[in-house]
């Protein structure tokens, strides 16, 4: 099923072995030969090497889940893992009940400082890919093979999307590009508006030399428009200027250009073989994931295993996993909520999505988000195949969709009604209503087309999918108290947090090793 990708994870996971981590921006990676010698020997290693980098945003290091490309816990520290952590954990549908010293304050958004390790997780991640990028980036400049300009345009891409977590996540951080390497002077702390700018300048130069298609799991025009298009749709809070015209030219290219369509059946989009059924067909970006080869506890299988538990009947083999489940992560009301206001309500609904939850033996009200049976486990993800059989395995082979045509409809939608005159209310419902039916979820009428039921449409569409804080941030509604989720500031009813939390903290361990960083107000 995965062979072709597969094939390229092994290539990648053996080159990486040339390639030392290190602790230091600026220090060249530590290999037997030079990169130019290696890729000079054989041009077709750059290949290997570029999959990578496209792997450090899904896997922990390069000897298998135990391993780590950095000095954090391998289990824990996984790029994508940080995504969903800060993203969804500390936003109104997800919970978690491990208790974990900074997963807990995550997950009640409370007491947030610069030790929690899980802020420190993605921040070093960043720091670790953006350097090896930078790394690959000068040494193709110096190198004679085929393609290289695209290569380089992806590097680009993956730094870019790195520092656009940097942005988003910690408001500033310092800038590094392949010209700062072999200087071990510390770099000057760079403002949220210069990384914007920066991520922006970069995004529009390689739109033009990415190409209109590529290997799945590859960047293609369609991948760096979708996170122009993220970075104009949240540009008024990250730059205090709006530019929501120009997220929808961004995202309007990726619907008439790219030649995606929505998959038939919602549920295929998150199943182990969402690469070679339809849902291919509507995945624009993904995180590449494989039961053997790519193995990671931070990539889908963080997401699957945590949602399941025998103890109230689950069995995670019908979800393509062995063993018994991690029983730690259910959604709460704010998410299964959008479907229905009681428990019979959701399991009356005609919503396809309203049924991606475990309901059996558990409450629909979270009293105790550190009781297994208070809230709905999450079943969107799975292990298991849309089409056929399944073997169970200890990890999941389910590609995460970081970017796909139904987020792109909704950009368009929400661009729309925030003002943004390159697209029209009729299309915007057109898009929308083709979101909801896939679904079978009831149309709307133009009427209904508001910010509100938009930012209710990406709860019920997204949810799970890295996106969430970052929609409640841009609508208004993460921080302070106008709208409140169970255990939001550590309180069954929810309560107002402050407004210092819309950022996280600069991790500790950053600030002593560069004094040029300044911490964000309120920590």
């Amino acid at each position: 099923m995965k062979n072709s990708k597969s094939n390229i994870i092994r290539l990648g996971i053996f080159l990486l072995l040339l390639v030392g981590c290190t602790n230091d921006l600026n220090t060249q990676p530590k290999v037997e030969i030079t990169l130019e010698q290696l890729l000079a020997k054989d041009p077709n290693a750059i290949t290997g090497l570029l999959s990578k980098m496209y792997g450090a945003f899904a896997l922990s290091g390069p000897n298998g889940p135990g391993s780590s490309d950095i000095s954090d816990d391998p289990g824990e520290s996984p790029f994508l893992r940080g995504i969903l952590n800060l993203q969804d954990f500390s936003a109104d549908g997800m919970k978690n009940l491990w208790g974990d010293n900074g997963l807990d304050q995550l997950t009640t958004t409370t007491n947030w400082d610069n030790n929690n390790k899980f802020f420190r997780y993605l921040y070093n991640r960043v720091y670790y890919t953006v350097p090896q990028c930078n790394n690959l980036i000068s040494v193709l400049k110096s190198v004679n093979i085929a393609n290289k300009d695209q290569y380089s345009s992806e590097l680009r891409f993956l730094r870019s999307l790195a520092y656009y977590y940097m942005i988003d996540c910690f408001g500033k951080g310092v800038l590094v590009t392949e010209d700062d390497l072999g200087s071990s002077v510390p770099k000057q702390q760079s403002s949220r508006i210069e990384m914007f700018t920066f991520v922006e300048k970069e995004l529009l130069d390689i739109e033009g030399k990415l190409p209109l298609t590529n290997d799945y799991g590859r960047a293609n025009k369609s991948v760096a428009r979708m996170l122009l298009a993220n970075l104009y749709l949240n540009a008024e809070v990250y730059t205090g200027t709006p530019r929501y015209n120009d997220a929808l030219i961004y995202v309007k290219k990726v619907i008439d250009e790219g030649g995606y369509h929505l998959a038939a059946n919602f549920g295929s989009l998150f199943s182990r073989d969402n690469d070679v059924t339809d849902a291919k067909n509507e995945i624009i970006y993904a995180l590449i994931a494989d039961p053997l080869v790519s193995q990671s506890y931070g990539n889908t299988t963080y997401i699957i295993n945590g949602s399941l538990s025998t103890a109230t009947g689950m069995v995670p083999s019908l979800y393509g996993m062995t063993g018994t489940g991690w029983g730690g992560h259910r959604a709460t009301k704010a998410w299964y909520g959008l479907f229905g206001s009681s428990d019979v309500a959701l399991a009356a609904s005609t919503d396809d999505r309203a049924h991606q939850f475990w309901t059996a033996g558990h409450t629909y009200e979270m009293t105790n988000y550190k009781t297994w049976t208070n809230g709905y486990p999450s079943t969107k993800f799975t292990n298991a195949n849309y089409v056929g059989t399944t073997v169970p395995t200890d990890f999941s082979g389910t590609d995460f969709p970081l970017y796909r045509l139904a987020d792109a409809y909704l950009i368009y939608a929400e661009c729309v009604l925030r003002g943004a005159t390159a697209g029209t209310s009729t299309q915007a419902l057109q898009y929308v209503n083709a979101v909801r039916t896939r679904s079978h979820a009831a149309p709307i009428t133009l009427a209904d087309l508001n910010l509100n039921f938009i930012i209710d449409e990406r709860g019920r569409e997204l949810n799970l999918e890295g996106h969430r804080r970052t929609d409640l941030i841009r609508f208004g509604k993460f921080a302070g108290g106008s709208y409140l989720w169970p255990w939001k500031g550590g309180v069954l009813a929810g309560t107002s947090i402050p407004t210092t939390y819309n950022l996280f903290p600069i991790p500790l361990t950053a600030i002593q090793a560069n004094p040029n960083l300044t911490q964000n107000p309120g920590y």
